[in-house]
């Protein structure tokens, strides 16, 4: 069994653009994993086929894209790409990830190769000016360059009836491809529940994880029953399952559902849930881009070995 650092130094880019294939021979040991390609889900709502592993743009990506020297990025996306995942996952919110990421697709010819999920929210208080809104949503078709957008979500519940209003017009009008809502509390999940009831949504995001489950009990089957995408955020819960698992190598039974790292350890879980659509942990190293879409090949985890990997995370100390 590889150790993450192991397979990360196997798996260590010369350059962004090589195939995926020879890193996997390495990564794997066996040409069998070869034939397997990137786990694809279907969006709900229309049957569109999407990687079921992304990139997130909050977090490190954020971090970097802040910097004078962002180049780095243009990598992870490169990475994205060209190892045959799609779904890129951004907000206005987070910093200048939203602006850069659609510079550098735009200057690496990769605009038109991505799943544009971006969000909208304005509300302050509560409410949202319908005019600030739009002139944020206009912002996001600037910097992100395509038109139609992919994906619209109003951000963290933020006036619904005024921004998911908006959105709707604009799907009408063909602009928008996909709509959605975003929730990263659980403490809201209630509100989010009656917004998947109450209005025409393709798509949720939210927060989940092997150590962070609330979504299972009530997001999650709703969304089964009532067609909608799933984008899992924070699968890696930022830092905290790293911070849990240290040096640890991991456990050899990982092999059973096809995960070499801690990483795809941690995606795969997410993976297994049957209403989930994609994962996009966030990352600004390309290395550990191609090590999140390994979490997107071969097996996942059936339910007894979700138990399992519960079990064992759950035993790990705390930070």
């Amino acid at each position: 069994m590889l150790s993450r650092r192991d397979w990360l130094r196997r798996t260590a880019l010369a350059g962004a653009a090589l195939p995926f294939a020879p890193r996997l021979l390495e990564a794997f040991g066996s040409r069998e994993i070869l034939t397997r390609e990137l786990i694809r889900r279907a969006i709900p709502s229309t049957g569109e086929m999407v990687t079921s592993v992304g990139l997130g743009s909050s977090a490190t990506f954020s971090q970097v894209a802040r910097s004078e020297d962002f180049s780095a990025l243009g990598d992870v996306l490169r990475a994205l790409v060209d190892n045959g995942g799609s779904v890129f996952d951004t907000a206005p919110s987070y910093g200048a990830s939203e602006e850069v990421a659609g510079t550098i697709a735009r200057e690496l010819g990769l605009s038109d190769q991505i799943f544009w999920a971006t969000k909208v929210n304005v509300a302050q208080q509560g409410s949202a000016d319908p005019a600030a809104a739009r002139a944020q949503i206009a912002r996001s078709f600037e910097r992100i360059g395509t038109d139609p957008v992919d994906c619209f979500q109003v951000h963290n519940l933020g006036d619904i009836p005024v921004q998911m209003g908006i959105l709707k017009e604009m799907k009408e009008a063909g602009r928008i491809r996909y709509i959605g809502v975003t929730s990263t509390s659980e403490g809201r999940y209630n509100d989010l529940a009656a917004v998947m009831r109450n209005e025409p949504i393709d798509f949720i995001g939210v927060d989940y994880a092997v150590d962070n489950r609330s979504a299972e009990e009530m997001i999650l089957p709703l969304a089964q029953e009532r067609g909608i995408g799933v984008l899992v955020y924070v699968p890696f819960g930022r830092t905290r399952l790293w911070n849990r698992i240290g040096d640890r190598e991991l456990p050899e039974w990982a092999a059973d559902f096809d995960a070499q790292t801690w990483a795809q350890f941690m995606i795969k879980f997410c993976l297994s849930h049957p209403a989930v659509t994609c994962v996009t942990p966030a990352t600004s190293r390309p290395h550990h881009m191609v090590d999140n879409l390994g979490g997107a090949m071969g097996r996942v985890p059936d339910e007894a070995q979700r138990r399992r990997m519960v079990a064992y995370v759950e035993a790990l100390p705390t930070a």
